[in-house]
């Protein structure tokens, strides 16, 4: 009898060992099977992450010529507002205040271009919304320049 009573207990504990084990197994298997599930995941947030970022900051290459070509442009506006200053003291334009005026706003403008190109210099954003906007107000400012010399020679 006590061979039988033993031999119930062991298969008992066999078997309540077994299923034990086996839920755990499973248990184990969807926690890993999450785990690599969010890995996976974070793996890809990382890598969009990184696109984005290399999309948005301009290399150093990529900078230092935009940058020339805006010093560029700027040196450029500023000579002709230099010459339409010196036309207007050299003939009688310097009565009309409306045109003093526009060449003081173009004059406005491209400082405005200046103290963009210094702070993006100084803070690093979104480079291609800064060149899409800077080449926008470099664009206006040169239909601006043409605006005034066609007004002017009417």
């Amino acid at each position: 009898m006590k061979k039988m009573i033993f031999t119930v207990v062991i298969a008992t504990a066999i078997a309540a060992t077994s299923f034990t084990s086996c839920n755990s197994t499973k248990e184990k298997v969807e926690n890993a099977e999450n785990k690599v599930e969010d890995a996976k995941q974070n793996l890809k947030d990382v890598v969009k992450d990184s696109i984005t970022d290399a999309q948005k900051a301009a290399t150093a290459y990529e900078w230092k010529m935009f940058k020339n070509d805006a010093d560029a442009t700027i040196k450029n506006n500023e000579i002709r507002i230099k010459d339409l200053k010196a036309k207007m003291k050299k003939s009688d334009a310097a009565a009309d205040v409306a045109y003093s005026k526009m060449v003081d706003d173009l004059e406005q403008q491209n400082q405005n271009l200046k103290l963009k190109i210094d702070n993006y210099d100084k803070n690093h954003s979104d480079w291609e919304s800064f060149k899409r906007e800077f080449n926008h107000d470099v664009d206006g400012l040169g239909k601006a320049f043409k605006d005034l010399t066609i007004k002017n020679k009417n």
